[in-house]
């Protein structure tokens, strides 16, 4: 009789943490200087990038990022509103392919870089969203 091996099924698709919080400013630098002077945020050109680690995997680090966009911007479109959360996933295909097959709205293809894959998709209020599986 042969043994079988079964392939290591993917995590489940799901939401894992907060991967960033971005917001309309009149003056994104001005924002990103008040917040470092009176709050003492080390920011970037970007905004500030916040680590933490996992109470059950504590060799993870796991980053948040948190980023004041000018207004006006258009990366937020088709969402009219004032901010957009982006956040972590895994398994973000499995996530993705969900999604579609329960009608949610999703923007464009997962695009892929270095640091991870992301999609854009519309929550039930017209909030764009940010989805983002970490490299």
């Amino acid at each position: 009789m042969e043994e079988q091996h079964d392939s290591p099924r993917p995590p489940a698709p799901k939401v894992t943490g907060i991967g960033g919080i971005f917001f309309f400013s009149d003056n994104p630098a001005a924002t990103r200087d008040w917040y470092a002077r009176h709050l003492g945020l080390e920011v970037n050109d970007y905004g500030a990038t916040f680590e933490s680690r996992s109470a059950e995997r504590p060799d993870e680090v796991q980053q948040l990022q948190w980023s004041p966009f000018q207004r006006g911007s258009d990366y937020f479109a088709p969402s009219t509103r004032e901010f957009m959360i982006n956040y972590r996933v895994q398994n973000l295909e499995g996530l993705v392919q969900q999604l579609r097959a329960n009608g949610v709205t999703v923007l464009d293809d997962i695009a892929t870089y270095d640091y991870g894959k992301f999609v854009h998709v519309l929550d039930a209020d017209g909030h764009k969203l940010e989805l983002w599986e970490p490299s």
